[in-house]
């Protein structure tokens, strides 16, 4: 894929996931898209449970339903909470990402109402383990 980055269109389709997103317990709703090189879009929302460490990210799900769609890499990423701050992966999702993207990936955090700044994968995520750091790692 070599088309400039939608990332307005990126951020909006994480906006329209996150109003889907199961938040009852701390009211924080996410939406998280995820750019292929085939130029799909996947998209996750959070989904909160009772037993708290059993919830799923937005980024986590996103990446489900993309590597059940049979995508493996990233081109980009845009992630949306339901706070007036710039929301950022918490750090499991972080190391997540990066499993399927190299340091260069551009991520677009965003605030409640859309606006958003795109930094990289690699900025929020520096010196980051990865499949190079294992002598047996699978091929990306």
């Amino acid at each position: 894929m070599t088309d400039p980055i939608d990332f307005k269109a990126l951020v909006a389709a994480a906006m329209d996931i996150r109003s889907r997103a199961y938040a009852p317990y701390s009211n924080y709703h996410v939406g998280a898209a995820l750019l292929t090189p085939s130029g799909k879009i996947f998209v996750g929302a959070n989904v909160e449970n009772a037993a708290y460490p059993q919830g799923a990210c937005a980024e986590t799900c996103a990446i489900g339903t993309m590597i059940a769609g049979g995508e493996r890499r990233l081109t980009a990423v845009a992630v949306i909470g339901s706070g007036p701050d710039l929301c950022t992966p918490c750090g499991g999702c972080r190391q997540r990402l990066f499993e399927f993207g190299p340091a260069e990936t551009p991520v677009a955090i965003a605030a409640a109402d859309g606006t958003f700044e795109v930094i990289t994968l690699g900025e929020l995520l520096p010196r980051a383990f990865g499949p190079n750091h294992l002598p047996d790692a699978p091929p990306a």
